[in-house]
């Protein structure tokens, strides 16, 4: 009688030297159980895959099944790689979020690019921000259980009627409650408050942000960042920009809970994104201020430490040219960045040059045409804008890009422009830099 196979999960790459190459284990095998337990996602995995001894259930390609048993040190990595990172089906949004920006993409663009998440397994593992919505009860416990953390929450509005409005749900407001949950489990959390003027601001900001105060020590920080707005808004909410004073009044009040956070919990506790200090035009705190940089993914801090990670570096190529132990050649390069962070990166491009006259750096502020000039940081920028703003400008020998202008892992812009075709058309190398200081000066000095 003939095997009948088993679903499992596919894996797809088997890294070299681990434990799972070592038994054997190849792409295109199946991952049936864990322990005789059958394994639903990468929650399951993760969590039963912690223990020093382990016995897995591999299903091989002719259908033929190894028991296999795995000796290892607590949390060591087995080294499988699954077809799908998540062993399950992702999670759509259900919600209709007036700020939502993939609703303000254009039509036309790849189909992936339209996919709302709202999956508490890509908070754990990738960082996303996750409204509780679409987090089930089942969900909840298995956080809960598994001890995940830190779970990402996109909170909004701690009013609980302004949250279903906001987010197009009615049971956004109750959905709250799931964060009581987590509180009381002990579980890690950060918060988002995606800010809409004259929506949730106001007076609307200062009651979130003192209720999500009782959720310390275990809701570690709070980021405050602005609505994004594109030019696609046509039958959407009419939401509005901000403006210089609206930013200032923002970062008052910001200011105000981090005092009194830090003298009560010795933590700043809440965050303002580096979008309101441009727009304030204030200078930009200290690295203290922000508690190690819980939120730099959503833009909180990125420029302080971008700054003070060059500064750093440079300080040290500095002594190294002064001792005579470094030989820069001649170099004309060029950069291109967004409106946000062009006045920094014109900076650091000049201190380079005063110290060393033998480079020569022009820096570009590209416009963001493509979603909205309202657009200004530099992930959003598309390969046509660089290639319609660049063209006839002096470029160098080399076209220097961050690397957040891409799609994680490839060579492709936004509009699906890819590097190439962008050096082709401008008729320049372009180098991809890290977002790190020390980065920004080996692309420029060479690495130390």
């Amino acid at each position: 009688m003939a095997h009948k196979r088993e679903k499992g999960h596919q894996i797809e790459k088997v890294l070299p030297s681990s434990i799972a190459a070592e038994l054997g284990i190849e792409p295109g095998d199946r991952l049936i159980s864990i322990g005789g337990r059958k394994i639903e996602d990468i929650f399951d995995y993760q969590y039963y895959m912690e223990d020093t001894y382990v016995e897995i259930l591999i299903e091989k390609p002719d259908g033929e099944q190894w028991l296999l048993q795995v000796d290892k040190e607590e949390d060591e990595d087995p080294g499988i790689v699954f077809e799908n990172g998540l062993m399950d089906e992702y999670r759509s949004c259900h919600n209709k979020c007036i700020f939502c920006f993939i609703d303000q993409m254009p039509p036309g663009m790849r189909q992936t690019l339209y996919f709302k998440d709202d999956d508490s397994r890509l908070s754990f593992l990738q960082g996303n921000y996750v409204t509780l919505t679409n987090m089930s009860e089942h969900d909840l416990e298995r956080i809960i259980r598994y001890r995940l953390s830190p779970i990402n929450i996109s909170f909004q509005t701690m009013n609980p009627d302004l949250r279903c409005q906001m987010l197009n749900n009615r049971f956004a407001g109750k959905a709250l409650k799931k964060a009581d949950r987590l509180y009381e489990a002990g579980i890690t959390m950060n918060g988002q408050i995606v800010l809409c003027k004259g929506v949730n601001d106001g007076r609307e900001l200062v009651f979130s942000i003192r209720e999500l105060m009782k959720y310390l020590p275990h809701l570690e920080s709070v980021s405050v960042v602005p609505v994004g707005l594109s030019k696609y808004r046509e039958g959407l909410y009419p939401l509005e920009a901000f403006d210089r004073e609206d930013a200032i009044e923002v970062l008052r009040m910001i200011h105000g809970f981090q005092k009194e956070a830090f003298e009560k919990y010795d933590t700043h506790f809440v965050h303002a994104s580096d979008e309101w200090y441009l727009l304030a035009g204030e200078e930009l705190p200290d690295a203290e201020n922000y508690d190690g940089y819980p939120q730099l993914e959503n833009g909180v801090g990125m420029l302080r430490l971008l700054l003070d990670e060059f500064a750093g570096a440079l300080e040290e190529r500095k002594r190294q040219n002064r001792q005579g132990k470094l030989e820069i050649p001649k170099r004309e390069l060029s950069m291109a960045t967004g409106r946000l962070a062009y006045p920094y990166i014109l900076k650091m491009s000049e201190e380079i040059m005063d110290e060393f006259p033998q480079i020569s750096i022009c820096v570009y502020e590209i416009r963001n045409d493509f979603f909205g000039e309202r657009i200004t940081v530099s992930g959003l920028l598309t390969g046509q804008d660089l290639i319609a703003q660049l063209t006839g400008k002096r470029l160098g020998e080399t076209l220097l890009l961050p690397e957040n202008m891409l799609r994680a892992g490839e060579s492709v812009f936004l509009d699906d422009v890819t590097v190439s075709e962008l050096e082709k058309a401008l008729q320049v190398r372009a180098d991809i830099v890290k977002s790190s200081g020390y980065d920004f000066v080996n692309a420029v000095l060479g690495k130390d």
